[in-house]
């Protein structure tokens, strides 16, 4: 793999400090391993540039979850390291955020001195103290936002529409009343929580030296709608101008549309609630998101789609001017997406990350001019914190989790941390190779292959497709299905980037579109022959192919449509029947606007062209399905439904279900069985088992 100059210095330096208590015989990386990394959160840094403060998560394999502590770094101090910040045992304090030389953050500590409380936000001295209690209020919270100048505290929380404060709402019970949920429009259900009449909503509080009691007053108005946005919005979708005086937010508004909207407004509202908010962005019925207000407080950076409907359509770099009201596309000229947006300090720039060609960079965007500059080489980075010297940024690849990383111009990349070193010494990692192909449409197509370390000879291969399907197999750490991890077990990992991947320009991107059976998976017929072509230690002849989401639905079609060249199958959440599909999934926009933009009673034949139910009759390949039981996306009858197909046609295959787990597999322990029943799987049909 090539790698820089700058990223060649950092990765030695990386393999020295673990050499320092590496074992004498090496080992491969295992998903026990994986499991019990520590993870560092988003990072935040203190005006000055002195302080860098992160939540890190410890693996709590007993009780199956994680915990996390505050963690610090002096960044003025040459070779500094690590230290707790707050780490109170069975207490998790996390979500972080610096103000002035005071660290706020969360903590579910209880009133007897334990953890597992309905949380609080509390607040401690960047140079270590005693943490002190600043809420009280009572219902619970999902996060919060101190503003600039620390006079106000935003919390977003679950409440009922209307309501005017945190306060939970009075309701009288029946004890003669059943058990069922009534419902009279969608979403009745969404990833993977039943609607329970409750919306997320922004309250704000007084913050002073002694706290921030009381209750608080909403800010929303009469708005029905989430903010921020389920399933996986957070404190990025709101911002406060720099005087504390107005709160900028995203929201869908709900309604009987909201199943199949996208589109997400930015609205103002003051932070004393003396009006309703403004919308901001009522002329664009597609999506506008990541609210960022300039240092100044003139302007409002945000993204911007234009397509209502398409939730993968480009996200352009977007500047309003606040007195004026114009806005103007600072990267339209720029075929990228914009992933994540924060100003320099001195408001003439802007940082943004987007993938780019298997990769995901920082960029420095001008402000005036659109101008883009790439700043950082290989890798994807996973957030960032701006300082007065540039930015620093948590950052990880194929072969390496997240560690911080200080970016002062391009190319010009600081490690600031090795979280791992001492989990990770001993361990050989994989090596990785890029290669391009032609492929569908004569567009050049990419993927990767991944090498187990120290093999010799041929090796089975795993077959890697990434859901999305507008996603990448990029250069990039997972929990989940990680790439080393399948390489620490023998097996050479190929993943192609097909056409309807990110990174390669929004055509690229919008070519799988009403094309799913198609195009993608021509790429993939052509792109596992060039690697084994290319790549002669893999063993073309023994593969396996496994996906979820996307990808799994790419494995129900290839049983149907390329049926002879596996040994074995493993479909995760896969789409099986494409018309139950269209009324069982909850974000309805998704799935009508890749098939046309109709709904199935519309356009059947739309939905029936890459449906896989039509093609059982030719499936023969071994598969594994696994699924899990509050995935509401695709859900679990899905994967019932293709096992059903197997086991009726006699092929060999084996169902696994989690009952508490969604569209991922997120839990430790379910991590582990999840890798077992996979890689169990592979041996078996492989051979390598045996």
């Amino acid at each position: 793999m090539f790698y820089p100059q700058s990223m060649k210095k950092l990765l030695l330096a990386s393999a020295l400090l673990a050499s320092v208590s590496a074992p004498a015989a090496a080992s491969q990386l295992t998903i026990d391993d994986v499991t019990m990394l520590r993870r560092v959160g988003a990072p935040t840094a203190s005006k000055d540039g002195r302080w860098l403060v992160w939540a890190q998560r410890e693996t709590d394999l007993a009780a199956d979850r994680g915990r996390y502590d505050l963690y610090r770094l002096d960044l003025t101090k040459r070779g500094a390291r690590p230290e707790a910040l707050l780490a109170e045992a069975d207490v998790n304090e996390n979500d972080p955020q610096i103000v002035g030389d005071t660290v706020y953050f969360t903590s579910d500590k209880t009133s007897s001195g334990g953890g597992g409380g309905d949380g609080a936000v509390w607040a401690v001295p960047v140079t270590g103290g005693t943490p002190r209690k600043l809420t009280g209020f009572q219902g619970g919270f999902n996060g919060f936002k101190v503003s600039p100048d620390a006079s106000r505290l935003l919390i977003f929380a679950d409440r009922k529409p209307g309501a005017p404060s945190l306060a939970p709402a009075m309701e009288k019970k029946d004890a003669n009343a059943g058990s069922g949920r009534t419902y009279d429009q969608l979403f009745v259900r969404h990833w993977d929580s039943w609607a329970d009449g409750t919306r997320s909503q922004l309250f704000v509080l007084p913050l002073t030296p002694a706290g921030a009691p009381g209750d608080g007053r909403a800010i929303v108005g009469q708005l029905v709608g989430d903010t921020p946005s389920k399933p996986f919005g957070g404190a990025e979708e709101v911002a406060w101008s720099p005087d504390g005086r107005t709160v900028y937010f995203a929201l869908r508004e709900a309604g009987r549309i909201e199943a199949t909207s996208t589109n997400l407004d930015i609205f103002s509202a003051p932070a004393d609630g003396s009006a309703p908010p403004v919308n901001l962005t009522a002329d664009n019925d597609a999506t506008d998101n990541l609210p960022t207000v300039s240092p100044d407080g003139r302007s409002l950076a945000y993204f911007a789609m234009k397509r209502p409907g398409f939730e993968a359509d480009r996200q352009v770099l977007m500047i309003r001017d606040l007195g004026t009201g114009r806005a103007r596309a600072v990267t339209e000229g720029w075929d990228r997406s914009v992933a994540s947006i924060a100003w320099a300090p001195d408001g003439r720039s802007l940082y943004v990350t987007a993938d780019d060609v298997q990769e995901t960079p920082l960029f420095r965007v001008d402000a005036a001019t659109g101008k883009v500059t790439r700043l950082t080489g290989e890798g994807h980075v996973s957030a960032v914190a701006v300082t007065p010297k540039g930015a620093v940024v948590a950052m990880n690849s194929l072969v390496a989790p997240d560690d911080f990383y200080a970016v002062t111009r391009p190319n010009r990349v600081q490690r600031l941390t090795s979280v791992n070193a001492d989990k990770l010494a001993g361990i050989d990692m994989p090596t990785v190779s890029r290669f391009s192909f032609t492929g569908a449409n004569n567009d050049t197509v990419h993927g990767y292959a991944v090498r187990p370390a120290g093999s010799s000879g041929k090796v089975p291969i795993a077959f890697m497709v990434h859901g999305g399907p507008q996603g990448s197999s990029n250069n990039s750490w997972s929990y989940r299905w990680n790439p080393a991890v399948f390489a620490g077990a023998g097996y050479g990992l190929v993943a192609v980037d097909f056409h309807g991947s990110t990174g390669y320009g929004q055509a690229f991107t919008d070519s799988i579109s009403n094309n799913w059976g198609g195009w993608p998976l021509e790429d993939l017929q052509k792109g596992l022959a060039a690697a084994t072509a290319k790549y002669g230690w893999l063993d073309a002849d023994n593969a396996c192919a496994l996906g979820a989401s996307y990808g799994g639905y790419m494995m129900n079609w290839i049983e149907g449509k390329w049926p002879d060249r596996f040994k074995c199958i493993v479909q995760h959440d896969g789409v099986f029947d494409a018309r139950a599909m269209a009324y069982e999934t909850e974000e309805l926009w998704f799935d009508e606007w890749e098939h046309g933009g109709k709904t199935y009673y519309e356009d059947p034949a739309a939905f029936e062209k890459w449906n896989p139910v039509n093609y059982v009759s030719a499936w023969k390949t071994p598969q594994l399905v696994i699924t899990g039981e509050k995935d509401f996306r695709i859900p679990y009858t899905q994967g019932l439904a293709a096992f059903t197909a197997l086991q009726r046609r006699g092929i060999p295959s084996k169902l696994l279900v989690f009952p508490n787990e969604n569209h991922w597999v997120l839990k430790p322990k379910n991590s582990r069985q999840w890798y077992g029943e996979v890689l169990g799987w592979m041996d078996r049909w492989t051979g390598k088992g045996n």
